[in-house]
């Protein structure tokens, strides 16, 4: 399994995860999908990336925020790979993933000449429908999620009779959660506070409203040790005080539920 790239979505996600806020009736699941490919003895394999849908199990369809373009597989090989979509879903259960590729799709062989000789790929059902990848995931909230469309350039490019080639993906999904989040109470409730979780090593900040029942989800958390501060609105109880617990460890995948916190 090629080596997942931890650092290229969370600079993605880092806007989004910092200034999230909780909500009592709605649950956020953040989530990703790149590509990567295994080589084929191919110059270059160029596939138009025009979008990436999800579908829940209720049917339900989100369309993601994708980066669309032209990519070289070849290029995504030996631990590189793209990140070509990001979104915070609302739905739990994913049942599939459709790549929605362009028509500008090309190979380039090896000729002799300095840059090859470039072919069109045909690629009829990617145009009308997208490639329908099974991924069956059920999310937890406040982990993100990321999923690798791997490739195999060898295998995904058929050569016709007539001499041109045509683009039948090969792709095996790899299904991953790339971060933890802290989870908790604080009374009294309705308090407004803000939740900090501050890593011990890189001081590297993450923060996140308490909502009206008291409840905080602080999401998007690397893994490695944390101290946890809950700061209240003093200007509004001044008998409130901040609370902060020193040692909280957060494991890729996990959710770490903390005991209920008093202000008082």
């Amino acid at each position: 399994m090629k080596k997942l790239n931890v650092i290229l979505a969370f600079i993605m996600f880092g806007f989004l995860l910092n200034s999230c806020n909780n909500d009592s009736t709605q649950a956020n699941y953040p989530y990703s999908v790149s590509m990567t490919d295994a080589p084929g003895p191919y110059k270059q394999v160029n596939v138009d990336v025009m979008g990436v849908e999800i579908t829940g199990d209720g049917g339900q369809s989100v369309t993601l925020n994708v980066v669309p373009g032209i990519y070289d597989l070849l290029q995504l090989s030996n631990g590189v790979e793209q990140l070509i979509a990001t979104d915070t879903l609302q739905i739990s259960k994913v049942q599939q993933i459709r790549l929605i590729l362009g028509t500008r799709n090309s190979v380039v062989l090896e000729d002799g000449t300095p840059n090859g000789t470039s072919y069109p790929l045909s690629t009829p059902s990617a145009e009308q429908s997208g490639l329908k990848l099974q991924v069956n995931q059920t999310l937890q909230e406040g982990i993100m999620y990321h999923v690798l469309l791997d490739f195999d350039a060898n295998k995904s490019i058929v050569k016709l009779g007539n001499g041109g080639y045509k683009l039948k993906p090969v792709i095996r999904t790899v299904e991953t959660a790339i971060s933890g989040a802290i989870k908790g109470t604080i009374t009294p409730i309705g308090t407004l506070a803000v939740a900090t979780a501050t890593n011990l090593v890189s001081l590297e900040t993450y923060s996140t409203n308490v909502n009206v029942e008291g409840k905080f989800l602080v999401m998007g958390l690397p893994a490695g040790k944390y101290s946890l501060t809950i700061t209240p609105d003093i200007t509004v109880v001044p008998a409130l005080k901040e609370v902060i617990i020193q040692e909280t460890i957060v494991e890729i995948g996990q959710t770490t539920i903390i005991a209920p916190i008093s202000l008082l």
